[in-house]
């Protein structure tokens, strides 16, 4: 009877002797797959780390901005959430805001304190466009960081099965060229290059089914935290035009 360890020997043993059995170009492309997969591994695994940190960060930063009246006094205590786009979004709006006041030759942290009141509003219609412009551009910004190396894991999805058809396709005309030339047709003689041919086929789905399910549990993840930051953006916005800018 076969034990498990034994069981779990067959499959390697069956790859070792396939590549060995394989040509040139069928190594190549093996080999190629490989160091794919590694790199394809390597993005998943960093981008769940870096989104998970993302998410968590974002939602303690959420919980300390909404508890503050003043929707400054996060960046005035100097409080840094580093790892969350939504704080790299309002920490550059607030500078933009602290810009736009010192042009206008205010002292801008007396203006940033909870109970400023609504007649003592300075910016004007079009300064206000300018810090809504300039959020809406980092907003952009923070959802192509977040999509950064999205594209390299959806190469190795779409080309990996590819780049081992090819390879199959390759091996298998190279079988069948060498029996033509030997003269015989028997199973013995074709069907370590098959087998070998058939290797590249397995490393492409090797590489694109773990590539795609984790593309597609990183882009639900990207695209809600691409929602969040939209969302952010606008109540910053909103509230930032409550508390500072001109009555007509």
């Amino acid at each position: 009877m076969i034990n498990l360890s034994q069981a779990l020997q067959f499959p390697l043993a069956d790859i070792i002797f396939s590549f060995h059995q394989s040509n040139l170009p069928g190594k190549i492309i093996v080999l190629l797959l490989f160091v794919g997969s590694i790199y394809a591994w390597s993005i998943m695994v960093t981008k769940f780390i870096e989104l998970r940190r993302a998410r968590d960060t974002s939602r303690r930063f959420m919980g300390a901005f909404r508890k503050e009246l003043n929707p400054l006094a996060v960046f005035l205590r100097r409080q840094k959430f580093t790892d969350s786009p939504l704080f790299t979004i309002y920490e550059k709006g607030c500078v933009t805001l602290g810009a736009e006041l010192e042009a206008l030759g205010l002292n801008s942290d007396d203006l940033f304190v909870a109970n400023f009141s609504a007649e003592k509003q300075t910016l004007s219609p079009h300064q206000f466009e300018q810090i809504r412009n300039e959020t809406e551009r980092n907003v952009s910004d923070q959802s192509l960081l977040l999509e950064r190396r999205m594209g390299i894991l959806a190469t190795a999805v779409n080309a990996s099965p590819f780049l081992g058809l090819l390879g199959t396709v390759w091996g298998v005309m190279e079988a069948f060229t060498g029996m033509a030339i030997i003269g015989t047709a028997t199973l013995s003689a074709v069907a370590p290059g098959i087998a070998a041919a058939l290797l590249t086929t397995v490393m492409g789905l090797l590489v694109a089914l773990p590539s795609a399910i984790g593309y597609n549990l990183l882009a639900g993840q990207i695209a809600e935290l691409q929602v969040q930051t939209s969302n952010f953006s606008k109540e910053y916005v909103d509230k930032i035009g409550t508390m500072f800018l001109r009555a007509n």
